[in-house]
């Protein structure tokens, strides 16, 4: 079956997007102090502007990236993003100054897109019974790039300086292109048979606003905690080796997310992804009771083990709806909508979190995410017009 070759071949090349994205991430504060930043407050200020410049760009492209891809095909967007991303990052080992280094993150930003158009091209070849093992299994190439593109760029700092690993994270990228470019095929003429945009067209789309906004609330329930966990790991761990006590918890949720991608992925196929979508819902909500009433590392290991479980199960079941809901001369655009959705969440959790933190009490953004999480759950039971789209799509197929 296709769809199965495609999957292997776009599972590498998510992995090595994502890890190439990441490996930045354990050396940043200390690239900036080599760039002449040397008060501690400015390296925090421009670490945060920095890494937070390419989810703004990438919230405001990505829309137009699946609108072109309806039009144009999703391979050429691929190609565009890795041979952008790689060219763009290459060029960050080059830089003098924390401001050209900001610049180039926007750019990147720009430029992103490679991983929710191969979502989109894995949808568009998958059949629907096998959907949400499929796009599952694709996740979980991005989650493990994702988890071990930290401790790869550590090692390659040592090695190599920091300069020389945006250097390789750069042709990382371009190698993830080129996989796509020589081993993925898609029927580009069926991609340009895409008729005018009328309004009931978009009108279609309309069923997905909860689907988008569920993205939007994942993505903020992962990263609200983030900024604020070695501050609140603090408050219930005085032992030695905090920083490896943090470490271990925040790897525990991207574990979990690898675990639970394919699995419950495997359980909407059979059962349905709304139903599985309001289960992961409501579970990831109540695995925040556990880390807010937490008095050891365990009860917030376990919480943290479970959030990540729940929510690596929303993941599919998000992409499997907008697959099945979404006009065929739309569907790369929903899956754009999709993605800047999760950006969004991305961009707005960090700061969220440290607002709450930093006004009320630490503990106050656990109960605040839980409310975000049931409320939008609420909204996924008692939509209607999600349940009669879903209903439609079965009775076609």
């Amino acid at each position: 079956m296709y769809w199965k070759r495609s999957l292997w071949i776009l599972w590498p090349a998510n992995f090595l997007i994502a890890a190439g994205m990441s490996l930045i991430i354990p050396f940043l504060p200390l690239y900036i102090e080599k760039l002449g930043v040397s008060n501690i407050q400015s390296v925090e200020h421009w670490t945060g502007w920095i890494f937070s410049a390419q989810f703004i760009t990438s919230f405001l492209f990505q829309p137009l990236w699946g609108s072109l891809a309806d039009r144009y095909g999703r391979k050429v967007m691929l190609i565009r993003s890795a041979i952008g991303m790689g060219t763009v990052t290459a060029l960050m080992g080059l830089v003098t100054g924390p401001e050209q280094l900001l610049v180039l993150r926007l750019i990147n930003g720009l430029f992103s897109g490679f991983i929710s158009m191969s979502i989109s091209l894995q949808a568009s070849v998958t059949p629907d019974k096998d959907a949400g093992r499929s796009l599952g299994t694709l996740q979980t190439g991005q989650i493990v790039g994702t988890l071990i593109g930290p401790l790869i760029g550590g090692f390659l700092s040592e090695i190599f300086g920091f300069e020389g690993v945006f250097f390789v994270t750069g042709g990382l990228i371009l190698i993830a292109g080129m996989v796509v470019m020589f081993f993925i095929k898609e029927d580009v003429a069926v991609k340009k048979e895409r008729s005018i945009k009328k309004k009931n067209e978009w009108r279609a789309l309309k069923p997905l606003f909860p689907v988008f906004i569920a993205a939007a609330i994942t993505q903020l329930a992962m990263m609200s905690i983030q900024p604020i966990i070695t501050l609140y790991t603090r408050t219930i761990y005085h032992g030695s080796h905090l920083t490896l006590v943090v470490g271990l918890i925040s790897a525990v949720t991207g574990i979990a997310n690898l675990i639970g991608s394919p699995i419950l992925g495997r359980i909407g196929d059979r059962y349905g992804q709304r139903k599985v979508l309001i289960f992961s819902l409501l579970m990831a909500a109540l695995a925040f009771l556990p880390q807010v009433l937490a008095t050891d590392v365990k009860a917030l290991l376990a919480g943290r083990f479970l959030l990540g479980l729940f929510i690596g199960g929303m993941i599919p079941s998000l992409n499997v709806l907008v697959k099945k809901l979404a006009p065929p001369n739309l569907q790369a655009t929903a899956f754009g909508i999709s993605s800047s959705a999760r950006f969004l969440g991305n961009l707005f959790g960090p700061l969220l979190g440290t607002f709450v933190a930093a006004s009320y009490n630490i503990k106050d953004i656990f109960y605040i995410t839980m409310i975000f999480l049931l409320i939008n759950m609420v909204s996924i039971v008692r939509n209607k017009k999600l349940e009669l789209a879903l209903r439609n799509h079965k009775k076609a197929s």
